[in-house]
């Protein structure tokens, strides 16, 4: 395991949510260092800066692309070409044991800081939330790993750092006792200057979803229940923000569905956000974006329609589905040789905006649709662009323009509109938070629980909160009895069915869906297909086979630690 120098990252000051200052230093030095509680302060913050590396969850959205639901980034793991010394494998390895070494090195000196004893106590136990966080994020991809707490000195013993990797069993034992002494201490709210730091209910929700990852279901259910109902009065107060169109925005950014979220700042001197305007948004977007991640039509075909109907290409277009001819007729417009212009728009452009109006209403809000309206930039002026299909369409003309030539949906979700009202200045850093653990996705373990454990009543009731308790999304009720086929569910397996749907629908572009797959099974019935794009040209073909539930250890760690131990199987 290679050195890890702790480092701290720049970031300004901003009312509202936690600061990481600038440390005057490179190395951390328990001599100079680890003396006040600002020094406290300042190392807590260097754990959670950690998160913003691409390959832990500064990227995570584009974990969605190695399901079926987005496409793009890490082509090869798609593709099932990896190896163990391919950059992702090594990097997510190496980059989340850097936020352990982090904890671990807080954990390590926090008892000579000069602070009350109380407060030691709340650090230690954050300290231990991000440490469980780090270390289930290595065992959803990689199984049991080596576990190294606060007794190693990362800066000192790093050529010793030879242990034998952990069981999956000890590994997950590890990370739900961090969480219990999180839970322990850590407050249900922080003053509002402290916004975005772990909670109780963050490290209790944490909990659940790792018991759930383990199929503990009455476990997980405990904890999920804590959330949901709060049955002690602890006065946590979560609940789904009314509007589904403005959760990904900055107006959701402080609301009471975030539960644990990465805290992202922008503008000239404040740069602190992830990189959604250049990985997710188009040419169309601020500075223009690169579209590493798209989503796949397989996720837009999920969307329902309005009435609770499952959608059909067929209901609108016979022959939709079997004919690239149909398809291209469909969509494509043609442009002006002269000026870019549009010369003529594709004779169903009417019906095909009905055709996505009348869907979930979620779709417009995570998707931008062919033909739809986007407020976005022509290079960092903001413009209102439409998404038209055509070869050589261009922001000059007020046209979206993905940025591989693709003919593709888009994300909408997360994406910057404009500059943001002059907040955005960079691209890379769209002040924008993005949720790890948020309420809807409470609700719908929880319902996987109930489910699992006979109770389908409230685990139908939960999925339809998820489905019509904002101001914006009213999707009809699910029942077990009612007489729309469309609408019921009557079995454990068709309620499953339902929970793989509303997740998938729900929590789009948030990173989740290759995590559900694997712990489902479902991984070689959903990722073994040939995709293509809008107008039935090849995209890619996406492989999976039963070694990839589980990513290789890195070649460089056995070649630097001989008592690792075996590799996963099939590597």
């Amino acid at each position: 395991m290679k050195k890890y120098i702790l480092l701290f990252a720049a970031a300004g000051l901003l009312t509202g949510c936690f600061d990481l200052d600038q440390l005057p230093h490179d190395k951390l030095n328990s001599g100079t260092f680890w003396k006040t509680e600002n020094h406290a302060h300042q190392g807590m913050m260097s754990i959670y800066n950690q998160m913003k590396k691409e390959n832990v969850f500064g990227a995570y959205f584009w974990q969605d692309g190695l399901g079926e639901i987005g496409y793009g980034m890490n082509e090869t793991v798609i593709e099932g070409t990896y190896t163990d010394r391919t950059s992702v494998i090594e990097n997510k390895f190496k980059d989340t044991y850097g936020g352990i070494a982090r904890a671990n090195a807080l954990l390590r000196n926090i008892d000579g800081v000069d602070m009350p004893e109380e407060q030691k106590a709340i650090y230690k136990g954050e300290a231990k939330f991000m440490r469980a966080l780090y270390y289930f994020h290595l065992l959803d991809f990689y199984g049991g790993v080596p576990l190294y707490d606060e007794t190693t000195v990362a800066e000192e013993e790093y050529m010793e750092m030879k242990k034998p990797r952990s069981t999956v069993e000890e590994t997950r034992k590890f990370i739900l006792d961090d969480l219990q002494e999180a839970i322990n201490v850590l407050p249900v709210h922080w003053e509002q200057t402290e916004y975005g730091r772990a909670t109780r209910g963050a490290a209790v929700a944490l909990r659940g979803k790792v018991k759930l990852y383990a199929k503990d279901y009455p476990g997980a259910a405990a904890d999920f229940e804590e959330i949901v109902n709060d049955p002690d009065g602890r006065g946590y107060n979560y609940g789904l923000y009314h509007s589904y169109a403005k959760l990904f925005t900055p107006e959701g950014d402080s609301s009471n569905e975030m539960i644990f979220a990465i805290q992202n700042m922008g503008g000239t001197g404040t740069e602190y956000g992830m990189a959604f305007g250049l990985r997710l948004g188009s040419r169309s977007s601020y500075g223009g974006g690169w579209n590493n991640c798209i989503p796949t039509d397989i996720l837009a075909d999920m969307y329902e329609n309005n009435d609770g109907s499952p959608f059909s290409w067929e209901d609108w277009i016979p022959g939709f589905t079997s004919s690239p001819a149909i398809q291209k007729e469909t969509f494509l417009a043609t442009l002006n040789e002269e000026d870019g212009t549009v010369a003529q728009y594709p004779k169903k452009k009417d019906m095909l905006r009905q055709m996505y109006e009348q869907r979930d209403p979620r779709m417009e809000m995570t998707l931008i649709t062919p033909y739809s309206q986007y407020y976005g930039c022509n290079g960092t002026v903001p413009k209102m662009m439409e998404f038209v299909v055509a070869p050589g369409t261009n922001e000059n003309k007020g046209q979206i323009r993905n940025n591989r030539g693709w003919y593709d949906y888009l994300w909408r979700k997360f994406v910057p509109e404009g500059d943001m009202n002059g907040t955005l200045t960079n691209r890379e850093h769209v002040p924008i938070n993005f949720p790890l653990i948020r309420y809807a996705d409470v609700l719908l373990m929880l319902a996987e629980c109930y489910n699992e454990m006979d109770k389908p009543d409230e685990a139908i009731a939960l999925i339809n909160r998820v489905r019509n308790e904002r101001d914006d999304v009213k999707m009809p009720s699910l029942s077990r009895t009612g007489e729309n086929s469309d609408l019921r569910a009557s079995t454990k397996e068709e309620i499953f069915e339902r929970i793989v749907h509303e997740r998938a629908i729900e929590l789009a572009c948030e990173g989740h869906r290759f995590g559900d797959l694997k712990r489902w099974g479902l991984c070689e019935e959903k990722l073994n297909f040939t995709y293509d794009d809008l107008l039935g040209g090849p995209r890619y073909n996406r492989v999976f086979n039963e070694r990839d539930y589980l990513w290789p250890l890195p070649a460089k760690e056995y070649e630097s630690n001989p008592n690792l131990g075996e590799q996963n199987p099939g590597w």
